[in-house]
Parts: structure tokens; sequence; C-alpha cells
């Protein structure tokens, strides 16, 4: 418990426990030097870390937002320095550099502000963000089937029991043994 001296324009006055600064009561009961609890028996909040967003967000697996990387190829596809955007941007070249290297989450008005510094709409920097390519090159390789690619045209025309129906089947042709002639 830090030690209480005399109180002074009705604002209680403190001695942090762990470096002695001598200090009025803060609003959060953090010491403004050390930043630990004024208040021993008072536990303080764990702070909300990027690595902790990036784990209940985990970047790069199945169709995740991948902004770090999307406003770096945007970036460089538009032939700017972190430091060009964060002029545009209105911000420190540390925050794009931290955006780009996963270290902190944008904002949704650093989205727009980003957005509007690479002459793109939001629409489209989430777009480029959500692309996964991995992805694209599987789609890319079912298409360079000849059966599958003739099928295509045909699969938007069904209703989700005909689909249903014709996934059942095929199914089924890959289960049951083969008939010899």
């Amino acid at each position: 418990m830090a030690t209480t001296l005399a109180p002074v324009d009705s604002r209680e006055v403190l001695r942090c426990d762990h470096c002695h600064l001598v200090q009025f009561r803060t609003n959060n009961n953090l010491c403004r030097k050390c930043h630990l609890s004024l208040e021993a028996d008072i536990e303080e909040p764990e702070p909300i870390v990027a690595e902790a967003v990036g784990q209940a967000l985990p970047m790069g697996h199945g169709n995740q937002i991948q902004i770090a990387a999307a406003i770096r190829s945007l970036r460089l596809r538009s032939s700017l320095s972190q430091r060009q955007l964060a002029l545009r941007m209105q911000v420190p070249r540390t925050y794009v550099s931290k955006i780009e290297n996963d270290k902190a989450t944008p904002t949704l008005s650093s989205l727009q502000r980003l957005a509007t510094a690479l002459e793109i709409s939001v629409t489209e920097l989430l777009e480029v963000a959500t692309q996964n390519p991995a992805r694209e090159a599987e789609v890319r390789e079912l298409m360079a089937d000849e059966f599958i690619s003739e099928l295509v045209p045909f699969i938007s025309k069904l209703d989700a029991m005909q689909r249903s129906s014709f996934l059942t089947q095929v199914r089924e042709l890959t289960t049951r043994p083969r008939r010899s002639a």
C-alpha cells in the first residue's frame, strides 16, 4: 500500500512503494514513473497487446484478414515509402511500420486514412487483405482439370437440393467398388 501524505488541494498525495515517487493519486491508480499499482491489494488488469490480438485472429490462416501484408503490398504498388505514407496519413512513420509488421492493429479511422492515403476505398483495402494466394492457386489448379471446368457453368444453375444430390452421387461413385467387365 502506498504511503499517504498530507492532502494538497483536496487531492490525495501518495508515495509509490516501488520507486518512492511522491505524486498525486492518478485516475487509474498506477504510478506515473514505474506504472505499478499504487494499491497493493488491487491487481491491475493485464494490458492488451498486439500479440494477444494476433492470437484471437490468427493472421495468414484460411480466410483471415491479412491487413499488414495488404498495406505493405499496396504501399509498394503505389511506390511510397513508409515515411511518405505516414505523411499522407498524418501519423508517425513508426505507426505505419508497426501496422505493416503486425505489431499494431489499425483502428477504423486509421483504415479510412490508410485507404485515402493509398487512393483506394476501404472496401478495396479489405478485399486485398482477405485475398488468399494459396486458395487462389488451388482454384486455378482445379479449373485446369477438363472435367471440373466443364461442370462449373452448370453448378450455378442448380439449387441447394440438386447440389447436395449431385455431391452425394459423386461420393458414391468414388467409394463404390468398380465392376470389372
